[in-house]
């Protein structure tokens, strides 16, 4: 009867839709935002938020009606054309004239949940009330979110400086009934869309096109998930590394926590301790090694892992912040009488964040593809390229070569783009962040990071079972016990390409 009940329970908890999330005059926390895009909440405008939204815009609205003097964007053309005043009667076109020129994206279209974060950081930054946009524009873009009614959005064409004009540009075509979007994954023309759930575009008043397209939402979207799932990353580095470490028949005396204490990087001391906790039970770890000392790769785990954490822990710190900021331009401030043109959109804090975390995730790939290579090598028992019947079997051998050319190709893309910059809009705009190349090239990294890791899974769960009858400890024979649900051990030769997805399917899983 009990389990009956829980059983009904559960189910009932299953079916029952996701709680909303209340965008209030606080950004969320990194795993806050982390929470609303994975469980796909409902979001909707707080009390505080909407009154802020509401005051702020009502504020420009009566200075214009009241003082014609000249506000960026507002009532002037936008970069190099600041200073040309244009007629009140022609403001609602200025703004769309705004955003239908600034809609000059290239390439790929972005990662469906890439458009969900840029939609909900959006709406987040008009929410705390210095953007002067009315209520109706910001509850589209919630409208949008809500339905998944998702804007088509493309990768190419922010110098991340103005903030990401032309992505921003393309997120907001929709609002007027211009661009395409996507609806259960089919393409489609906004209009056809619009018309579907009900909705009539939108005509833009002063200053709301500037305010949707000036901001960071898509350096910010890109870092934000990427430091989530680099973070995730880490801990499985650490989890794939001690299982090479026990099936190469390593030492356990690098992690030991004296060690980490005299040289007190904190990611270090985490990388030590979780690789103590891995290993312990393991009768392979404790049994006696003719060997004193085990190459970089697995000695130096603490060290190298522990430096990417740190790295990543910064640029967590950085993206909070930024989810905590107004980042569109000018920025109105209705309690000091004040609409003030500055520099908020400048991406320089995210693009040198994503170029560190590039390095930081690639250096993870790095010391995996190593760690790959020795297992590999024919040393201390195992046999060449882990199979038997080695030369008649190639075995683990080109594994390791896709491994060494993703690598390869990391270590190309981590050159910094945040060095970079080129003048735009007549010189007007001088000095640029290029935060956007940076994010889009640090996805490339992360996700190829997680495919070596996968290949040295696939690698380590190998050479482990060439170990038996010798155990690794409870924890990571229940990770190989797992893994061979999935990916079988190899005894000759087979097609590699379809373990090796079947094994990043099995690490794109592991939480």
């Amino acid at each position: 009867m009990n389990t009956a009940i829980a059983q009904a329970h559960e189910q009932q908890t299953l079916s029952m839709p996701p709680k909303p999330h209340v965008i209030s005059t606080i950004g969320p926390t990194l795993q806050e935002l982390g929470t609303i895009l994975r469980e796909r909440r409902p979001v909707t405008l707080g009390k505080e938020a909407r009154a802020a939204v509401k005051r702020s815009h009502a504020y420009l609205r009566d200075r214009l009606k009241n003082d014609d003097s000249p506000i960026y964007g507002v009532n002037t053309g936008f970069g190099s054309l600041y200073d040309k005043r244009i007629p009140k009667a022609d403001l609602a076109q200025l703004q769309r004239n705004l955003v239908m020129s600034h809609a000059c994206g290239s390439g790929d279209p972005v990662p469906a949940d890439i458009v969900r974060a840029m939609l909900v950081l959006k709406v987040q930054n008009m929410a705390f009330g210095h953007s002067a946009v009315a209520p109706a524009t910001v509850q589209r873009l919630i409208d949008l979110y809500n339905a998944d009614v998702l804007p088509v959005v493309y990768e190419r064409g922010s110098l991340g400086a103005s903030g990401d004009l032309a992505p921003l540009a393309h997120l907001c075509l929709p609002l007027l009934g211009l661009g395409e979007v996507t609806v259960d994954g089919k393409r489609m023309p906004a209009a056809q869309a619009l018309k579907k759930q009900g909705w009539a575009p939108l005509e833009l008043g002063p200053k709301e096109g500037l305010a949707l397209l000036n901001g960071t939402q898509f350096m910010n979207a890109y870092a934000a998930l990427l430091t989530l799932k680099a973070t995730h990353l880490a801990d499985l580095a650490d989890t794939i590394g001690a299982l090479s470490l026990d099936a190469f028949d390593g030492r356990i005396e690098p992690f030991h926590a004296s060690v980490h204490a005299v040289r007190p990087h904190p990611g270090q001391a985490v990388v030590a301790g979780r690789m103590r906790q891995l290993l312990q039970g393991s009768a392979l770890i404790r049994r006696p090694k003719p060997h004193v000392q085990d190459p970089y790769s697995f000695r130096c785990i603490p060290q190298v892992h522990g430096a990417s954490r740190d790295a990543i822990a910064y640029v967590e710190r950085v993206v909070e912040r930024e989810l905590e900021a107004v980042t569109d331009n000018p920025t109105v401030f209705d309690d000091e009488d004040l609409v003030i043109s500055a520099g908020n959109f400048h991406g320089q804090p995210l693009g040198l964040a994503l170029d560190f975390l590039a390095i930081a995730v690639a250096e993870l790939g790095s010391i995996s593809e190593r760690r790959v290579y020795k297992l590999i090598s024919g040393q201390r028992g195992l046999p060449a390229f882990l199979v038997a019947e080695p030369g008649l079997n190639s075995g683990f051998m080109i594994p390791q070569y896709t491994a060494a050319s993703l690598v390869s190709a990391n270590k190309q893309r981590c050159m910094p783009n945040s060095v970079d910059t080129i003048d735009s809009s007549n010189g007007q705009e001088d000095h640029v962040s290029m935060g956007a190349a940076a994010a889009i090239k640090t996805w490339a990294v992360v996700h190829d990071v997680e495919r070596i890791l996968a290949i040295e899974l696939l690698n380590a769960a190998q050479a482990l079972e060439l170990r038996r009858p010798a155990k690794s400890s409870p924890m990571l024979e229940r990770l190989h016990a797992a893994f061979r649900e999935r990916v079988p051990f190899v005894q000759r030769d087979v097609v590699m390409h379809e373990l090796m997805e079947e094994a990043l399917a099995f690490v794109r899983g592991m939480q």
